[in-house]
């Protein structure tokens, strides 16, 4: 606690003064942690001084606070980017990141708990850096580290405005940001060491290592390629829900028991399920095989039965037989972008509505998937199947956006689709009677097929890699989507 405030002495956070009449402070206060590693034993108790930034009111202690924050796909590109470039990821912490950004409006807070100055106990702190959990700190510390980087030879992309480039000649440094979070790698191992040096001159830094951990995802970087996962996280919610010695389930979901919105059946606390479905959407980040039933599972939680509850932990029974699958990116894959997309319909037995799914590859490796209930009833697969392949399409689209920014480009990306008359419709370029009815948003992906951005492709249902994410299978189908899509255990 005495080295926390000694830094931001030293980076001259705050100074000492009287209140001025008409202002008002906020409290703060400290947060403790113990951070642990893989096998759960602590390795550093942590500290920080926080202000109470709920506290806070707009107009007054705030104005703008806007930062640009990465997408978890844009952190699965920049790693697929480094497997096939075959070069190792950094990761750098920034300590106390937040206290460099320096703030515009006038904000004061309270001295710290424990701290108080015994000679003036009746005066506060004016900020002129952000401390955590300010509305305008994450704002502040971007356009901190952003003017750094710009001024030091660093381009900010154009469409990852958190990718920052520096090129030179045939080589390339790529800085990512995630919020405080920051990871780099380059064609030139040298490059990465030379940033790690310009990094230290003006912030506080720990020493730069290879990327094991980042945003609950474990990275492994092995000679043949990055394996992505959350086994940790797997074993703190099994943990946690008191399911660790549960017998592990073959599937994620039943096949023939479909999920109903029961008006009959016990009660279950609402709190629990739904906290119970927070931690598996979390999950769902590195783990595309739980996608589709957990996001049947969602669609129960403002009043859940038992039955439900039953499904849920069906998916942690399965997570605890399989708690180290994960993403595999090798490095001997192509670069080829491709997508597939796919629907049910009238999966949702309520409403019958369909369900969407899509995925997007750059060759052997997965870089994201969908899972999603359509806004209105088709009345037919082709129709269910045409609007899952436009919103599959708009995936593609960024895709290719921000593959520019790594100065790749992309046309013609198939999308493979296992009905025809979807495919036909997309090709057909005269609208007529029987797809009128479809809404005109999903007609642009005929626009991009006559752009040549996209090329959609009939492939054969055995070979759609996306039932994965609208139907449930039995374990010989389910294991050979699973491994289809580029999922392997660790190793």
């Amino acid at each position: 606690m005495q080295e926390e405030l000694l830094h931001f002495k030293l980076q001259e956070v705050w100074d000492l003064v009287d209140l001025p009449k008409g202002h008002r402070a906020i409290d703060t206060k400290w947060i403790f942690r113990n951070k642990k590693d893989e096998r759960r034993i602590v390795i550093r108790n942590k500290e920080r001084l926080v202000a109470q930034g709920y506290t806070q009111e707009e107009g007054i202690d705030y104005e703008e606070v806007f930062a640009p924050v990465a997408r978890v796909e844009a952190i699965r590109l920049f790693l697929v980017y480094a497997s096939y470039m075959k070069f190792k990821v950094y990761q750098l912490d920034v300590k106390s990141a937040f206290i460099y950004g320096t703030i515009d409006e006038e904000v004061y807070v309270y001295q710290p708990p424990g701290f108080e100055n015994p000679s003036y106990t009746d005066r506060v702190y004016k900020l002129t850096k952000a401390l955590y959990c300010l509305h305008q700190a994450p704002r502040a510390w971007y356009d901190t580290l952003s003017t750094y980087l710009l001024e030091n030879g660093f381009e900010r992309g154009i469409i990852d405005k958190n990718l920052f480039i520096k090129r030179s000649k045939k080589d390339i440094l790529l800085v990512q940001i995630y919020v405080d979070d920051n990871i780099i790698g380059s064609t030139q191992d040298q490059m990465c060491r030379d940033f790690e040096k310009l990094m230290h001159k003006s912030f506080k830094m720990s020493s730069m290592g290879d990327l094991t951990f980042f945003l609950g995802h474990q990275v492994k970087q092995q000679k043949d390629g990055i394996f992505i996962s959350q086994s940790k996280y797997v074993k703190n919610i099994l943990d946690k829900y008191g399911l660790s010695d549960s017998k592990p389930a073959s599937t994620p979901m039943e096949t023939h028991k479909q999920i109903t919105a029961a008006l009959e059946g016990e009660d279950v606390d609402v709190h629990l399920y739904r906290s119970m479905i927070g931690s598996i959407m979390y999950l769902t980040a590195s783990r595309p095989d739980i996608m589709f039933p957990v996001c049947v599972c969602a669609r129960f939680q403002v009043k859940p039965k038992q039955s439900h509850l039953q499904a849920v932990k069906r998916i942690f029974r399965y997570l605890k037989g399989k708690p180290r699958l994960g993403l595999w990116y090798p490095y001997e894959s192509n670069f080829d972008l491709i997508a597939y997309s796919e629907s049910d319909l009238g999966g949702a037995n309520m409403d019958r509505k369909s369900t969407s799914g899509g995925c997007q590859l750059l060759g052997a490796r997965l870089v994201s998937w969908k899972c999603k209930k359509q806004t209105i009833v088709s009345l037919s697969t082709t129709e269910a199947e045409y609007i899952a392949a436009a919103s599959c399409c708009s995936q593609v689209l960024w895709i290719q956006n921000q593959m520019l920014d790594y100065g790749v480009t992309f046309l013609h990306t198939p999308i493979f689709i296992d009905n025809s008359s979807a495919v036909s419709i997309v090709k057909n370029p005269v609208k007529h009677s029987k797809t009128k009815h479809i809404e005109i948003r999903y007609h642009f992906i005929r626009d991009c097929n006559e752009k040549k951005l996209i090329q959609v492709a009939k492939v054969h249902t055995d070979n759609q890699f996306v039932d994965l994410f609208t139907k449930a299978f039995d374990v010989g189908r389910f294991t050979f989507l699973v491994t289809s899509v580029g999922m392997i255990n660790s190793k």
